[in-house]
């Protein structure tokens, strides 16, 4: 490697400079050409006798060449050849065609006096036997001006260079060379004192006992006389040389051979591991194929089930539907008979009863149109609909676990999927469970899939227009129906709770929509809640940490409840009791409250704001928390010093969480998701892994509402869309994007700041009551 001046002088360094040794490395470990002084000098270089033979005899035939032609080549110095793996093939980078006194193969003036402190320069190209070379490297100016020291030959030194270079000098240079071959260094100082060594035929000890053949030769290269120098014909010629010929041929053979066996084990590891994969595909492929067969033979037997009682049923259906066609023709003729002067009329109206009932289609083939009506959405879903599928087979698989495993085996003795013949008795238990799996995640995915194929669209019912829709605090914060679903109620940052009658809206088309109540609130209101049994009474938070309940008859407050710190985001009445309720702040807190007890009953305490809380459908006596830690927890009210259950999943703010059924809960968080959580699943106090994961609407930093009704999951989206999901499903099943208008012109616009603030259902109904940040409220419908 390159020393430079400063690693002359700084004294027990490492011989080469760190950046080129990794230069030099890298283009070692690519295969391509370092220049032999790097070769010579790189860290650790170990020395192979038939390695550095081979390369002492590239250099010695090239300088033979020249002194066949008359030329003595004056700069046969490591710096002027490039050596390539893998066989150390030397060439040299500098035309024989002449000398020069001063021999540098770089053409520049290499002094002794180099700058020691100029900084290391760029490689340079040379010229190979006439011809440019690009991409070969030349060591620094400082190392050049040492190895023009140490290759200088004494004649030469003597006569200052003015008689050029002589065959002899050419010779005395090769013997340097091979004493650099065959020698190496830790550091540089060792290097330059054994250099000058050199100069009086001193050799190292170790050289002299490891390679006693190799050190003679370099002496006798090294003659201080020239003329008893060797010539380059006896350089060839000797015994030195010519020994270890045959073995470094033997060497590269094994070179050669070793290199097409690991071209080969390197072809079979990448033959091996594609077969692998491919066969992991096959193997997946083939259990595929297998529960496939299995669902399809379960569906077939369910089918045939039905079919047997459908028969009569549809026979029945189509008598009835032939006698009711039988009885209207009759009732034509009577109508005839009777109202002789309607008899053009009734004569027409017969025939289009008789043509009616040529036309009424048998039951079956009712079946058929509504099932090529579903199919054509089917088609249109499918891939959405093959990963379901899949994912939800694949939870099937893992609740199974073991079990699964020895039906299939069972299926491969058989040929068929689930294994019927050459089962034994023992197996007879484990088929009848796996069975009734299979059966109820058959049932449950045709249930979804049904719920999924049931609706295409979602329809705007109406729009409920207000006369402050331009106020710039008109974010709904919170909406929701009443006991009986005739009224719905707003709440939002314009501090007022606003109630409407819902056929009104929906029946009666106006200009303006006026509220039936309107009730004002000191500060900005966040969550309402209508009681389920009082139907008159609706519970509000707000920014303050103000929790009150209203009577909207009266239009006033008749419960303040200020316990609380900091912000209320949530409030929720129990639908068994309805004089419980319960509310989470960003202090922290749950309180829990007794409409006929003054002040809070109860205080959970957690680490991090809660952003929702609800109570559990059948019962009072638990509650969920959605907090900003990322958790849900479940609490038993009896025992509210640590939670029971605790949801794990969520990596941002879980915003709301909501219950399914008393086992099941649905969270909404800023991660971009929704989850699915079953409670009875794990018998521990932590539940990390959700049985289903919704995606597809955008939530990140706001509050965008979530609502359930009969497995249909409603939530908003930051791109200003309403998603409507199903639980067995985790793509949505419906969208609907609120457009917005400029106010100026009336155009359609693009805002991207507007986002859906809230959703609730009607019920168990197919009507969603949404809105948005600015004030829009719309009642849509599942077609």
């Amino acid at each position: 490697m390159e020393p430079s001046r400063g690693a002359v002088a700084g004294g027990g360094r490492r011989w080469g400079d760190a950046e080129a040794e990794a230069e030099e490395g890298r283009r070692a470990e690519e295969g391509g050409e370092v220049s032999l002084r790097e070769w010579l000098d790189r860290p650790g270089r170990a020395v192979e006798a038939s390695e550095c033979v081979h390369v002492f005899r590239q250099v010695a035939e090239a300088v033979a060449v020249a002194h066949a032609q008359g030329v003595a080549v004056g700069s046969a110095r490591p710096s002027c050849f490039v050596v390539s793996p893998p066989f150390a093939r030397v060439a040299f980078i500098e035309s024989a065609s002449g000398s020069d006194a001063s021999g540098s193969c770089s053409g520049s003036d290499a002094s002794e006096d180099a700058d020691p402190d100029a900084s290391p320069p760029r490689r340079c190209d040379g010229a190979a036997r006439g011809e440019d070379r690009a991409g070969k490297t030349f060591p620094l100016k400082s190392v050049l001006a040492m190895e023009l020291n140490w290759y200088t030959s004494p004649e030469e030194a003597e006569d200052s260079g003015e008689s050029g270079s002589t065959f002899a000098s050419d010779v005395y240079r090769l013997g340097v060379l091979l004493f650099e071959l065959f020698c190496t260094f830790e550091t540089i100082e060792e290097k330059m004192r054994a250099m000058a060594n050199l100069r009086h035929r001193v050799l190292p000890p170790q050289l002299l006992l490891k390679w006693p053949k190799e050190a003679s030769f370099c002496q006798l290269l090294m003659h201080p006389a020239p003329e008893t120098r060797p010539k380059m014909s006896e350089v060839l010629q000797s015994e030195f040389l010519n020994q270890s010929r045959n073995s470094l041929e033997e060497r590269e053979a094994a070179l050669r051979l070793r290199e097409e066996i690991e071209e080969q084990e390197l072809l079979l590891d990448f033959l091996k591991q594609l077969q692998k994969r491919k066969q992991d595909i096959a193997d997946n492929l083939q259990d595929t194929v297998a529960f496939l067969s299995s669902d399809i033979n379960e569906v077939l037997h369910q089918q045939s089930a039905l079919g047997g009682q459908f028969v009569n049923f549809s026979s029945d259906l189509d008598k009835e539907v032939c006698s009711e066609t039988a009885e209207d023709q009759s009732d034509c003729g009577s109508r005839k008979r009777f109202r002789p002067e309607l008899e053009g009329v009734d004569m027409e109206e017969q025939n289009r009863s008789v043509e009616e009932g040529s036309r009424t289609v048998p039951s079956s083939e009712l079946i058929q149109e509504s099932v090529l009506s579903k199919s054509s959405r089917l088609m249109k879903n499918f891939k959405k609909l093959e990963t379901a599928y899949f994912l939800t087979r694949s939870k099937l698989a893992k609740q199974v676990g073991n079990q699964i495993s020895s039906c299939h085996q069972v299926a491969k003795r058989t040929g068929s999927a689930i294994g019927t013949e050459g089962s034994s008795i023992d197996n007879f238990p484990l088929e009848r469970q796996y069975g009734r799996r299979q059966r109820s995640w058959v049932n449950s995915f045709l249930e979804g899939l049904c719920k999924y194929l049931s609706f295409s669209k979602l329809n705007v019912r109406a729009e409920l227009k207000q006369c402050d829709l331009l106020n710039s605090s008109n974010l709904v914060c919170s909406v929701g129906f009443d006991r009986d679903k005739e009224f719905f109620a707003t709440a939002g940052v314009n501090k007022k709770i606003k109630v409407f009658e819902y056929n009104m809206i929906v029946n009666e088309h106006r200009d303006i929509h006026y509220p039936v109540v309107e009730m004002s609130n000191r500060s900005k209101l966040s969550c309402i809640c209508w009681n389920s049994y009082m139907k008159s009474h609706i519970a509000s938070s707000d920014f303050e940490g103000i929790v009150q309940v209203w009577d909207v008859t009266r239009s006033q407050v008749f419960v303040d409840m200020r316990e609380h710190e900091r912000r209320v985001w949530s409030v929720d009445f129990s639908i068994v009791d309805p004089t419980k309720l319960v509310s989470g702040s960003d202090d922290g807190s749950v309180k829990l409250w007794d409409m006929n007890q003054a002040g809070s009953t109860g205080t959970i305490r957690t680490r991090a704001n809660v952003c929702s809380v609800q109570f559990q459908p059948d019962t009072a006596r638990s509650i969920a928390i959605g907090s900003a830690d990322h958790k849900i927890y479940c609490y038993d009210l009896r025992n509210i010093r640590a939670p029971y259950c605790t949801l794990v999943g969520h990596t941002k703010t879980v915003s709301y969480v909501k219950y399914l059924d008393a086992s099941t809960i649905v969270s909404a968080s800023t991660d971009n998701s929704l989850k699915l959580w079953d409670l009875s699943m794990s018998p521990g106090r932590i539940i990390d892994s959700p049985i289903q994961t919704f995606t597809g609407h955008t939530n990140t930093k706001n509050f965008v509402g979530l609502s359930i009704s009969d497995g249909y999951i409603a939530t908003g989206s930051e791109t200003n869309e309403v998603f409507v999901y199903h639980k067995e499903f985790p793509m949505p099943v419906l969208a609907y994007k609120f457009s917005v208008a400029d106010p100026i012109s009336g155009q359609e616009i693009d805002d991207p700041t507007q986002f859906i603030s809230c959703v609730c259902w009607r019920g168990q109904s197919s009507t969603l009551l949404s809105a948005n940040s600015s004030g829009n409220i719309k009642i849509l419908e599942m077609d």
